[in-house]
C-alpha cells in the first residue's frame, strides 16, 4: 500500500517578485517583504520549474512521509513570509492591565510590582493599536509564533475571572468560583 502526503504533493506556487534559490537542502526565499533561509532535511529533494517548486520524498517510509508534508509547509511558510508576512493578535484584560511602547520596546503592566519589558528579536515588529491590544508582526511564522506565545507567558490567562493574556482568538474555559456561604 502507497501512502501519498496530500500535503507534501502539493506544488508550492512561486509569485512574481519572489525569487527562490535551492542549494541542495538550503533553501534561500528573497521578496518585497524581505529575504529567508533554512536548511531543510536532506532526504526530501526539491525542485524549481515553471514557478512552482515541487518537493519529493526518496521512499514511502515512515520519516520520509513525515518530513515530507514539513518540507513543504515550511517552505510554503519561507514563500507566504517574503509575500505578505505573519501577523497575531493578543488580547490583554484585567482591571489596571495595559501595554505601551517605548520605542522598539514592549511595556506591560500587568499586576506585578513592576512593569515587565520585552524586546522583540530582529525581523519581529511589535504593535501596540490599544492599550489592551498588542500585535505582533514578522516574515518568519516561527519567530512571530515564539514572541506572541513568549509575551502571553508573561500573565496567561486564569480561568476564574479571565484576566490576562490571552490571543485574539482564544477562548478560555471559565470556572466557577467558591459556592459562597449558606444561608438560612
Amino acid at each position: 500500500m502507497i501512502f501519498v502526503s496530500r500535503i507534501g504533493r502539493k506544488p508550492i506556487p512561486v509569485p512574481p517578485g519572489v525569487e527562490v534559490v535551492i542549494n541542495g537542502s538550503a533553501v534561500k526565499v528573497k521578496g518585497p517583504k524581505g529575504e529567508l533561509s533554512r536548511v531543510l532535511p536532506d532526504e526530501i529533494t526539491m525542485s524549481l520549474a515553471d514557478g512552482q517548486i515541487d518537493v519529493t520524498r526518496p521512499s514511502d517510509e515512515g520519516r520520509h512521509r513525515a518530513l515530507h508534508g514539513l518540507t513543504r509547509t515550511l517552505v510554503a511558510n519561507m514563500v507566504e513570509g517574503v509575500t505578505k508576512g505573519f501577523e497575531k493578535s493578543l488580547e490583554i484584560s484585567g482591571v489596571g492591565y495595559r501595554a505601551s511602547k517605548q520605542g522598539t520596546k514592549l511595556v506591560l503592566q500587568v499586576g506585578y510590582s513592576h512593569p515587565v519589558e520585552i524586546n522583540p528579536p530582529a525581523g519581529i515588529e511589535i504593535d501596540v493599536p490599544a492599550p489592551t491590544k498588542i500585535t505582533v508582526r514578522g516574515i518568519d511564522k516561527e519567530a512571530v509564533g515564539a514572541m506572541a506565545a513568549e509575551i502571553r507567558r508573561v500573565r496567561e490567562p486564569e480561568p476564574y475571572l479571565g484576566k490576562g493574556i490571552k490571543y485574539a482568538n482564544e477562548r478560555i474555559r471559565r470556572k466557577a468560583g467558591k459556592a459562597g456561604k449558606v444561608t438560612k
